[in-house]
């Protein structure tokens, strides 16, 4: 396993946990989903325009990287219109946990289209990431989900899952940085007709300075810096192992709640987290995972599980 490469999927998963932290307070301050994208993608497309500038970068693409550019971009501001949209009828946690089952579509697709052999680590590396992820939240009193809801998010999964094969399986040749710009700038262009198109109808200006913060944290953390790094993990380490890699991103949100907003660490927590970390092992040790290793990551789940617990 590349060293590089899982360092990279590693900090795309951490940085696009980060999404609820920067869109819920700009929803509590009254903006509406497509001004929260629309400024998003701004940021990030202005951001990274002046890295490109900066570098001395030549922005040219000619009509076959424009064509895939724009699927990407079409693929990426669905699956967040989606996941957006969903946390106005679902708790965001909830919301990403359903998230995750993109990692089972990516797998399935390179199966089934692209003849990739799914290994024992893969689908055991899959379990547990879903195992874990299934602890870190729970309806409110056993509230129902909202269908819609579930609908959106999955819909959103179905979107990214397919945007982290194209990435995989295109092939154009760019840096990350100029890849990420065009489909981003798809992105930002999408979210004019769609405003006029959605319930909303209109575009707001942030109405504060926190709300200009979280807005920039928007455009940096889970959208460019999350995007590149996913862009050279998926290109260095395949589009399977970079998909499971974000199961860091609910715990990433988990860890927000604890350390920032000062929510308790629970038990089931506890063993989600060890679950997941596991999970992301089996995929960091690669052709190095054997059954031998499963046996002993199992024990090592039990003895802390009985360790936390007494």
């Amino acid at each position: 396993m590349k060293h590089k490469g899982v360092i990279c999927g590693i900090l795309a998963a951490v940085c696009y946990g980060t999404n609820p932290f920067g869109a819920l307070p700009l929803y509590e301050e009254g903006v509406n989903t497509s001004s929260v994208l629309f400024y998003r993608f701004t940021m990030a497309v202005v951001i990274l325009g002046v890295m490109l500038l900066v570098q001395r970068k030549s922005f040219s693409i000619n009509s076959k990287e424009l064509k895939v550019l724009l699927l990407l971009g079409v693929l990426f501001s669905a699956s967040c219109i989606t996941y957006y949209e969903s946390f106005q009828v679902i708790d965001a946690g909830i919301a990403s946990t359903i998230l995750f089952v993109y990692p089972i579509i990516v797998a399935l697709l390179m199966s089934l289209f692209f003849k990739e052999r799914l290994k024992v680590s893969t689908m055991l590396a899959i379990l547990f990431a879903l195992g874990g992820i299934s602890l870190l939240y729970k309806p409110a009193g056993g509230a129902p989900l909202n269908t819609m809801g579930v609908v959106l998010v999955v819909l959103s999964a179905l979107c990214y899952a397919v945007y982290i094969v194209i990435v995989n399986q295109s092939s154009i040749r760019m840096s990350s940085l100029k890849l990420t710009f065009y489909v981003l700038l798809v992105c930002m262009l999408s979210m004019l007709p769609y405003s006029l198109t959605s319930p909303e109808l209109h575009l707001q200006l942030p109405p504060s300075l926190r709300a200009w913060f979280f807005a920039c944290w928007l455009g940096l953390v889970p959208t460019v810096l999350s995007l590149v790094f996913m862009t050279i993990a998926v290109h260095e380490v395949g589009a399977t192992p970079t998909a499971i890699m974000g199961a860091l991103e609910p715990l990433t949100a988990v860890a927000i709640g604890v350390i920032v907003f000062g929510e308790q660490l629970t038990f089931m927590l506890g063993v989600g987290i060890v679950l997941i970390l596991s999970a992301v092992l089996i995929v960091v040790l690669g052709k190095n995972f054997h059954m031998r290793t499963i046996r002993h990551t199992l024990s090592a789940i039990v003895r802390k599980t009985w360790r936390w617990k007494s």
